[in-house]
């Protein structure tokens, strides 16, 4: 049995655990090292490190201090590693801890982080997600099992000082653009809430102090949100620091491409079984800046879908010139309001369109001025048929069900 290098205990804070860590900042020291070949388990926190409870309660997702994620797990240093070559990691197994077989999926409050679709759904929501081994159902989202495709939304490796640099420097520039925005464009570094790992004293003060926040992806990988890192997927990461720097975290059982109500997929404590390799000077012979995969052999298999279009005019009619962006919220937003027609309530279908898995496609971005893209929505997760017919849609929602929602205080 592979060893667990990094445990975690979901009764204790994430603070008060030194091979944990939420910031990124090449002096973080590493939590544990490995071989190149060798394979381990690591234990990860859900990303907000425990705050989310499995209740019919949305306040926590209102309330929740964004300032304090993404809780990862490492950073594991990987003996021989330099800058410039190729970290890769296989992902072997993935699954959810024993002691929580649940996730969550939350829209934020448009004052509190927001989301894709943040006008549209401006206050907290939250739904709970039961796992039965592959499958997962909702008490708050009615007639629809699908099955999980588990992956790290958050996998990466420790940026150099030169990299972090040009990260805060251009993400601060950019918040001055408009810098009463909301929600924010950016978020910059904040002390106040940084955890450094094993980092003391005036150490901890300097990664406090500078260290990127983990929001975004970035060139080194990050919070990517990519649903087919799964088991068997393999990845190539540009190291930049010696010994690498692997950390991995905000594991979700299943997600909806584009993750589109930004706490979007299920998410969930867990842990990851990987093994890692070096491919020296690999980011050079290879032309890599940031990391490439190959995706997983397992998937769920579902092969019947509609599939919703979206243009580069928003919904209040304004012509975007080939703007992707505003054509896959265009598609989301006609998927949601085709479900809305069997009975689901909106913030039903956005919770759907969030956590199963559903495709998204850029289908094209050359016809000016409309790019176009598509949803792809797998019609065997419900349990009654949504397709179209001459005699209309049949309200097959149970009723009664609804998305808890906290109000802005």
């Amino acid at each position: 049995m592979p060893e667990t290098l990094i445990k975690v205990d979901l009764k204790q804070s994430p603070y008060e655990n030194e091979k944990v860590h939420n910031r990124w900042h090449p002096d973080i020291p590493m939590a544990c090292w490995v071989n190149p070949g060798d394979d381990f388990v690591i234990e990860t926190y859900d990303w907000t490190g425990g705050y989310i409870k499995n209740n019919d309660c949305a306040d926590d997702v209102r309330d929740v201090d964004l300032t304090t994620v993404h809780f990862l797990s490492g950073p594991v240093g990987v003996k021989g590693a330099e800058p410039g070559d190729l970290l890769v990691v296989d992902l072997l197994d993935i699954g959810a801890k024993s002691d929580s077989l649940w996730g969550f999926n939350g829209f934020f409050s448009k004052k509190n982080g927001g989301g894709f679709l943040t006008e549209h759904f401006p206050h907290a929501q939250k739904t709970i997600w039961d796992f039965h081994g592959l499958y997962t159902t909702s008490r708050h989202v009615p007639n629809v099992k699908f099955a999980g495709l588990i992956h790290p939304g958050l996998i990466g490796c420790l940026p150099d000082r030169k990299m972090l640099e040009i990260w805060n420097r251009r993400e601060v520039d950019f918040i001055a653009t408009q810098p009463d925005r909301v929600p924010p464009l950016a978020n910059p570094p904040f002390a106040k809430t940084a955890h450094a790992g094993a980092a003391r004293g005036d150490l901890k003060a300097k990664i406090a102090a500078e260290g990127a926040r983990t929001v975004p992806p970035r060139e080194h990988g990050g919070n990517c949100d990519i649903k087919d890192l799964s088991r068997g997927s393999k990845i190539y990461f540009p190291v930049y620091v010696d010994g690498a720097g692997l950390s991995v975290g905000d594991l979700h059982f299943s997600q909806g491409d584009g993750e589109i109500t930004f706490c979007g997929a299920i998410e969930m404590a867990g842990w990851v079984h990987m093994k890692v390799d070096l491919i020296k000077d690999g980011m050079a012979k290879y032309g890599i800046k940031n990391p490439i995969f190959r995706p997983s052999p397992i998937t769920p298999t579902y092969n019947d879908y509609l599939i919703f279009e979206g243009i580069s005019v928003d919904e209040y009619g304004k012509q975007y010139y080939l703007d992707v962006h505003v054509a896959y919220r265009q598609a989301c937003l006609n998927a949601i309001e085709y479900l809305t027609k069997f009975g689901y309530s909106r913030a039903q279908a956005y919770a759907i369109l969030g956590t199963a898995p559903v495709q998204g496609h850029i289908s094209g971005v050359v016809d000016i001025p409309n790019a176009c893209a598509t949803l792809w929505l797998p019609t065997q997760i419900f349990d009654f048929d949504i397709r179209p017919g001459a005699s209309g849609p049949v309200r097959a929602v149970t009723p009664g069900i609804e998305v808890p929602l906290s109000p802005d205080l």
